[in-house]
């Protein structure tokens, strides 16, 4: 074979290899499936998880959690679905399995997940709060609403190309308690990066929309999945006159030390998510984001 031959041949090599890389499945520990679930405490998890705000098109009176808000976002606008327990419309047919493969690997029945559902933030929730998660959706009431297919650029509406994605910047697994920290420490950064996905909204994406390492809770300005959200670093919450009191006041009413509102999208996640907060996880939650314990 001439050189050029060879060249050709390492090219298509590399690049079948490259193929095969991608396109792996990317999947963390597997999880008790036989655990039994609580609706009652799944109740509670929806809240911690903003799926109400989210799921919900409150803007046009939609039933709660039968999808269709728009989510604008660079690639396009994204429809949340309905997660009822209708069995068509909703994921009333899903099986624990699917639904625990969604949360945490970022797969569901129709293929990979757009990363725009922050799994990679869920993916940290322990086997039982799936559980109890998937009991609450099975007693929230069908609703038959379909939601309107994704509007999104190309090439990002090929769904197939979020394997290579999830290859590149998705590491999913369960949280791990930080040595040397406190109970409420702990509770309070496992809510900011796990359920409540705080670091999701807050933090700058890259090009592909990925968060930027290193640089959680530093605000994002050019709009992610939850638009255009605030600096909440220690640095940025002391500099808006935040202590934890007046955090945790902020996250239950809306009210700054300011004497602002938190509206827009943020005003939904008090409303419909931390309002309904325990006392003690919207404390454990402001004390991480303020750096004590």
């Amino acid at each position: 074979m001439r050189w050029w031959q060879w060249l050709i041949a390492i090219v298509v090599v590399a690049g079948i290899g490259g193929g095969v890389f991608m396109l792996r499945p990317v999947n963390g520990p597997a999880r008790d499936l036989t655990l039994v679930g609580d609706a009652g405490r799944g109740a509670y998890l929806l809240r911690l998880g903003d799926c109400i705000s989210c799921h919900t098109d409150a803007e046009n009176a939609g039933a709660q959690l039968a999808g269709g808000a728009a989510m604008r976002t660079a690639f396009g606008t994204f429809h949340a679905p309905n997660i009822t327990s209708h069995p068509t419309a909703g994921i009333g047919n899903w099986t624990l399995a699917e639904f625990s493969r969604a949360m945490s690997d970022g797969e569901g029945p129709q293929g990979h997940l757009y990363p725009v559902f922050p799994y990679d933030s869920y993916t940290l929730m322990s086997d039982q709060e799936i559980a109890d998660l998937y009991a609450a959706l099975k007693d929230i009431p069908p609703s038959d609403n379909v939601a309107p297919a994704h509007q999104l650029i190309f090439p990002f509406s090929i769904r197939l190309a979020l394997a290579g994605w999830q290859n590149l910047f998705f590491s999913p697994g369960r949280y791990v308690p930080e040595p040397g920290r406190s109970e409420q420490w702990n509770r309070g950064r496992y809510l900011a990066l796990g359920p409540a996905h705080c670091a999701s909204c807050h933090s700058p994406r890259n090009a592909l929309g990925a968060l930027e390492a290193g640089k959680e809770f530093a605000g994002n300005s050019a709009g992610g999945p939850g638009g255009r959200a605030p600096a909440i670093t220690r640095e940025a919450l002391l500099a808006e006159g935040y202590d934890v009191p007046l955090l945790v006041e902020a996250l239950k009413t809306g009210f700054t030390p300011n004497f602002d509102v938190l509206g827009g999208p943020m005003g939904e996640v008090i409303r419909d998510g931390t309002a309904h907060w325990t006392d003690a996880d919207l404390e454990a939650l402001a004390a991480y984001l303020l750096g004590e314990g």
